[in-house]
């Protein structure tokens, strides 16, 4: 059900796929998995009642097999606001989501009238907060003159990266957090051509990067905590 899957195509491919990976998570243990919902088309402002039904489906497969669904906001019917992602949420019961603070960047609000304003990452994720149980880091910054993204540092681009990791933490969030650069190439676009060596330093500078933020994050909000007045009993 990801961004290169539209809802017209067959359930049944979707269906044998969340079958498969069951299985194999199953034997390796693994405790969550990624999925989406399906491509919209280009003038689609409204989520279809197939999209829901399916990824309710896929859901209930997956909690019944002891595996939690997290829903990325990437380029699908539950990416294209926060209010369709919190549509969705509703609508599919145990699913959870996993937010990648670049994607609104590139991704139009499909919630507002027309012209689409590109998402705002702040705004949204103080909607979708508290459904997160993954953290997904890239950061952007929108470059108009080629109508596409250009791709940063973590916390060195417009996704707030540094702010939302900062309210995460200090809303108690304890859950995953991985990396995905697109620096030096988007792996999942078919005509990249990656240098081996080059994505290998880019992806471990990107996670030295995140984990020194993570690691001053800590201590800023440690201080923070120290520095408020004590409440004294009555």
């Amino acid at each position: 059900m990801n961004w290169a899957k539209k809802v017209a195509d067959p359930f049944e491919t979707t269906l044998a796929e969340t079958k498969r990976a069951i299985s194999r998570m199953q034997r390796l243990g693994t405790k969550h998995v990624r999925i989406m919902s399906f491509k919209p088309e280009d003038d689609a402002f409204k989520t279809p009642p197939e999209v829901f039904e399916r990824v309710k489906e896929v859901t209930r497969m997956f909690l019944d097999a002891g595996i939690q669904p997290v829903h990325e906001n990437c380029m699908n019917h539950g990416g294209m606001s926060w209010q369709h992602a919190l549509e969705l949420l509703d609508k599919c019961p145990g699913l959870k989501w996993a937010f990648d603070p670049a994607n609104p960047i590139f991704n139009p609000d499909r919630s507002r009238p027309r012209p689409w304003p590109k998402q705002d990452p702040w705004e949204y994720w103080k909607h979708v907060r508290d459904h997160v149980a993954h953290i997904h880091i890239k950061d952007a910054t929108w470059n108009a003159e080629k109508n596409d993204a250009d791709y940063n540092w973590p916390g060195e681009g417009q996704g707030r990266v540094r702010d939302i990791l900062k309210d995460a933490f200090a809303r108690g969030y304890d859950a995953g957090i991985s990396i995905e650069p697109h620096m030096v190439v988007v792996f999942h676009d078919a005509n990249s051509k990656p240098d081996d060596k080059a994505s290998q330093k880019n992806f471990i500078e990107h996670g030295q990067r995140t984990r020194r933020m993570i690691e001053e994050l800590k201590v800023e909000l440690a201080l923070e905590k120290a520095a408020q007045p004590a409440t004294m009993p009555r």
